[in-house]
């Protein structure tokens, strides 16, 4: 192993079947001869920037409420929650006609919370709590008839706003018995969703503000500390109307929320027919962050807290890019660029068991999900394990594409990647570009410069995401891409991508505390290094 420029340390490399003890600076990489451009990513443990925000496992999304009473559902997240940390969870459909939540005979309403409670006790047994999405509407309150998706929700007004506002006081009334009202003080209650597509609402912009004024005043009838907002737009439209109609209307407000997604254009595509191309704008996703908590900053609420409660790379799962390597590194760019604009951005969604063009038949078909239907780890879901990993204290770095931490016990942990967006021919479409084999090349001799690291004895482990590293698309293609998975190729495939680290390694820090470490970085590898004092 060659010499880099760090300092000398005692090294033992741990690898399958063999040890080899050296001192020598830790290298990970082909000599910085090898004609690849030099990245240097610094930190000094002295030099804080502060607290880590971890805004970006506030929340996550699911599909609709009545698949999270699957018990493959409740292991994935049970599992996701653990390893990437998130908090809540916010799906649609919690008053659609299959979670059996009204019914009206005769004009006798009669209420049914069984479902819900499942979901909901379930929730809070595995840490989290719901950002609870008011929809759709029961068939037997609908004005109209007019549903969307294979289950059906109906996206209609209540046909009786004096009804609709008893619905959501007694549902708001039942939570607050059940589960304490200290408890849902700390949920969100927001009202519907994608108010500003026809497909999702049917009715005006004046016409969504009065439900959301009917149905935040019924939430506040039950305590004035339940935290509701809107208005749950695509495409971060109506910010500004709706603050100014919740002024002017004294209406009750504790947030906002809106989505956004990293395409060129176009909203709702559930079936992928349209085909999408990611937006080539480098700000995609975050500018429309940062964009829109200027627009609350300069309105007559600027201390509004803003929400992005849907956000991925496509608005459509049927695209592949969310099953592609390529993912991790983007989710990364977006979650670092947006920064301290947003209060939360919940990712779009934590699993491929989303039904809302009905059942999939395929394994891999560029699913929303972190995980796929079978619980495989796509490249996605690391990003978020990573972020998740990182220690609470941020140590302040001039590379943007990256974060250093620290956390208590005196481990270190740097996330260091490279997003680069790929550049598909003009007419090529992510349906059709990200289903292939996409090899990627190296592009950096990376060099992690650690100072003011205590003395002593480290565990130094490396992990990567990248091409044909923990990426389950590519070991997918490698069986063939069937349309149903045996055992053993689940078991293949998680195999290759089970997020084991690369290299482990021991090293001693002598007293002057600088640690380098230099390793290769390919265009969109993610590399997670984290040492552990022993």
């Amino acid at each position: 192993m060659k010499k880099s420029a760090g300092i000398h340390c005692l090294l033992v490399i741990i690898t399958a079947g063999w040890l080899l003890h050296l001192t020598a600076s830790i290298s990970f990489a082909e000599p910085a001869q090898n004609g690849l451009a030099e990245r240097i990513v610094s930190a000094d443990l002295r030099q804080i920037k502060g607290p880590l925000n971890t805004m970006f496992k506030t929340c996550v999304g699911a599909g609709r409420a009545n698949e999270g009473l699957r018990a493959d559902w409740q292991r994935q997240l049970t599992r996701v929650h653990e390893q990437c940390g998130f908090n809540y969870i916010r799906m649609h459909g919690l008053f659609c006609d299959d979670m059996g939540v009204y019914h009206d005979r005769a004009g006798r309403p009669e209420y049914n919370w069984q479902y819900i409670d499942e979901l909901f006790d379930f929730l809070l047994s595995i840490g989290m709590k719901p950002f609870v999405e008011i929809g759709f509407m029961p068939a037997d309150l609908a004005s109209g008839s007019q549903k969307i998706f294979w289950w059906r929700g109906n996206v209609t007004l209540p046909k009786d706003f004096n009804k609709w506002a008893e619905l959501i006081q007694a549902f708001t009334r039942h939570v607050s018995d059940r589960y304490g009202e200290e408890e849902v003080k700390q949920w969100y209650f927001e009202v519907w969703n994608e108010p500003n597509l026809s497909g999702f609402f049917k009715g005006s912009q004046q016409d969504y503000f009065h439900l959301y004024d009917v149905t935040a005043k019924a939430i506040k009838s039950v305590s004035a500390d339940y935290r509701v907002g809107g208005p749950a737009t695509a495409g971060c439209g109506w910010i500004s109307d709706f603050i100014d109609f919740c002024v002017t209307q004294s209406s009750p407000v504790d947030f906002v929320s809106t989505h956004t997604y990293g395409v060129e254009k176009g909203f709702l595509d559930e079936k992928g027919n349209a085909g999408t191309v990611l937006s080539k704008n480098p700000r995609s996703i975050y500018g429309e962050m940062i964009d829109t908590r200027n627009k609350i900053r300069g309105s007559k609420l600027p201390e509004l807290e803003l929400h992005f409660t849907e956000w991925s790379s496509s608005y459509t799962p049927a695209d592949p890019f969310h099953d592609s390597y390529h993912s991790a590194a983007y989710i990364l760019d977006k979650v670092k660029g947006a920064g301290n604009s947003v209060d939360s951005m919940s990712y779009w969604v934590f699993t491929d068991i989303f039904e809302e063009p009905g059942p999939r038949f395929t394994p891999f078909h560029g699913g929303f999900g972190l995980v796929n239907i079978q619980g495989i780890n796509k490249p996605a879901f690391y990003a978020y394990q990573f972020m998740n990993r990182l220690g609470d204290t941020e140590l302040q770095t001039v590379d943007t594409a990256s974060w250093v931490c620290r956390d208590k016990r005196g481990g270190i942990q740097a996330l260091i990647w490279d997003y680069s967006l790929e550049q598909p021919a003009p007419t090529e479409s992510n349906q059709v570009h990200y289903k292939r084999d996409l090899p990627s090349h190296s592009k950096w001799n990376t060099t992690l410069k650690l100072s003011g690291v205590s003395a002593g004895q480290y565990t130094l482990s490396v992990y990567r995401v990248g091409y044909r590293a923990n990426d389950a698309y590519s070991a997918y293609m490698d069986t063939g891409s069937p349309s149903q998975l045996s055992r053993a190729q689940i078991d293949y495939i998680k195999s290759m991508s089970d997020g084991k680290p690369e290299r482990v390694s021991v090293i001693k820090v002598a007293s002057d505390g600088t640690v380098h470490e230099t390793f290769t970085l390919k265009d969109n590898d993610v590399c997670f290094i984290t040492l552990t004092k022993q």
